[in-house]
């Protein structure tokens, strides 16, 4: 992108972040001690620039959205062609703008199937949150009234709003505003290193799916709405489920006429080598929220993509009580339908699935020598690195999990490579049109920073 670069004030700048940002998820006394947040003032294609002149290789893609990179120049040309035309509209007056209707069908010809209808929101969220009353609007409009249960994994995220939090797993959320609300039951997640060491992975695999069955029973079927999980956790680990795992939970589901909903948020859009990560692992879900590499980041969007049969029922309820001020903003739209655009046009679905995501599998594989690393694991551009104390047992430093993490992401941050600590994982999520020799350096930073954490580490 040919843009200016403005001369910032960055000393300026981080005085005010402290003075009266609020950033997403932080420690505000961590941030007013390290004097400010880092400030990124620009980027280009898989890299991104701070005000102090770091350039950093960007192994997160933004926040696992950045899909087809940084410097767009078209993105930012359609959006101002839109806001000229057409800067806003609603679609709650019975109206639609040709952006939103146009994406709303290209997003119907990529999941295919019944998936044929398309709900706008603006975050992963707000997707999640519209499944959660839409899926409990539907069975009351089916005259199932008792079928208000979600059951969710724990470690799994899903948003950060109420309904989301409570969806989702993660327990030091759910400890901040009396989460979860009711209605939500979570089950043991598929995690096969870190739960499930002592099995075969696909006996494992089966073993969790059971727990959902098992639960649907306790709590009764006819109580039960939905289950809903991520096909790969991202945030919870980039946990990859064993082979087999998803028909088993789908098998379940049909069993007891309960709703699938796979959140597509993070794997949605190329990420694991498909269109979606359900088709790369096999699964048909009724309901599909998705976000992120929807418009890669360069705007706020969302979608949920519905089933023909639960639309069918839908239709005979009378309205659907439900919806924002920018659900289907054409704006959004027209810059996610040209997404999608460069997506195609470059086979980037195909790039992942043939070239850069066996590639960086292949590459990661050759950290699994070193002492700190228990195991390497990927699935098309989702990765991660197991850190332990010890390969044969898989102890941890300080004798539990989360002390080594965010020690060797602060090292990869510090060599030159964004990525997250979620608690022993380094999780990477790079744009899809990285290079084979980008990966490699992406692997070897992380290779220098294990060596240079391991004195720190073995000190805990």
């Amino acid at each position: 992108m040919t843009a200016v670069r403005k001369n910032y004030d960055i000393p300026a700048l981080r005085r005010l972040d402290v003075a009266h940002h609020l950033p997403a998820q932080q420690d505000y006394k961590l941030i007013e001690d390290m004097g400010g947040s880092r400030i990124v003032t620009h980027a280009e294609g898989c890299y991104i620039t701070d005000g102090d002149g770091n350039r950093i290789l960007d192994g997160m893609a933004g926040l696992w959205c950045v899909n087809v990179g940084y410097g767009r120049e078209e993105l930012a040309d359609v959006a101002a062609e839109q806001m000229r035309e057409l800067p806003f509209y609603n679609t709650f007056f019975k109206t639609a703008t040709p952006p939103t209707i146009e994406l709303a069908a290209k997003i119907a010809g990529l999941t295919g199937g019944k998936l044929q209808h398309v709900f706008f929101n603006a975050s992963g969220s707000e997707a999640n949150d519209t499944v959660f009353r839409m899926v409990r609007h539907y069975w009351q409009v089916k005259g199932e009234p008792s079928r208000k249960i979600f059951i969710s994994r724990w470690n799994a995220y899903h948003g950060s709003t109420v309904a989301g939090v409570s969806l989702g797993g993660m327990k030091a959320m759910h400890a901040q505003g009396d989460l979860p609300i009711p209605g939500i039951e979570h089950v043991r997640q598929p995690y096969w290193f870190g739960e499930g060491r002592d099995m075969e992975p696909r006996e494992f695999g089966k073993l969790c799916a059971q727990a959902i069955e098992d639960r649907i029973l306790q709590v009764g079927p006819e109580n039960v709405a939905a289950f809903v999980g991520e096909p790969v956790q991202g945030a919870g680990g980039v946990i990859i489920p064993p082979e087999g795992y998803w028909q088993e939970v789908e098998r379940i589901c049909r069993k007891y006429g309960i709703l699938l909903v796979a959140d597509e948020v993070i794997c949605g859009f190329g990420r694991t080598g498909e269109w979606f990560g359900h088709q790369t692992l096999g699964f048909t879900p009724d309901l599909v929220p998705m976000a992120k590499g929807l418009s890669s980041g360069y705007l706020p969007i969302s979608a949920v993509a519905v089933s023909s049969d639960v639309v069918d029922v839908l239709k005979t309820g009378g309205d659907f009580v439900h919806g924002f001020t920018y659900s289907g903003h054409p704006v959004c739209a027209a810059v996610a339908l040209r997404n999608i655009e460069i997506i195609e046009r470059e086979n980037l679905v195909g790039k992942v699935r043939d070239d850069v995501g066996p590639y960086l599998n292949a590459a990661l594989k050759r950290l699994d020598d070193h002492p700190l690393v228990g195991e390497t694991r990927s699935i098309g551009l989702l990765g991660g690195v197991e850190i332990v104390a010890d390969k044969k047992t898989a102890a941890r430093f300080g004798g539990k999990e989360g002390n080594a993490g965010p020690v060797v992401r602060d090292f990869c941050i510090e060599n030159g490579l964004m990525v997250r600590g979620i608690r022993d994982t380094i999780v990477m999520s790079p744009p899809l049109i990285i290079s084979r020799q980008q990966i490699d350096d992406l692997v070897d930073i992380i290779r220098r920073s294990l060596d240079l954490a391991m004195p720190k580490l073995k000190a805990l």
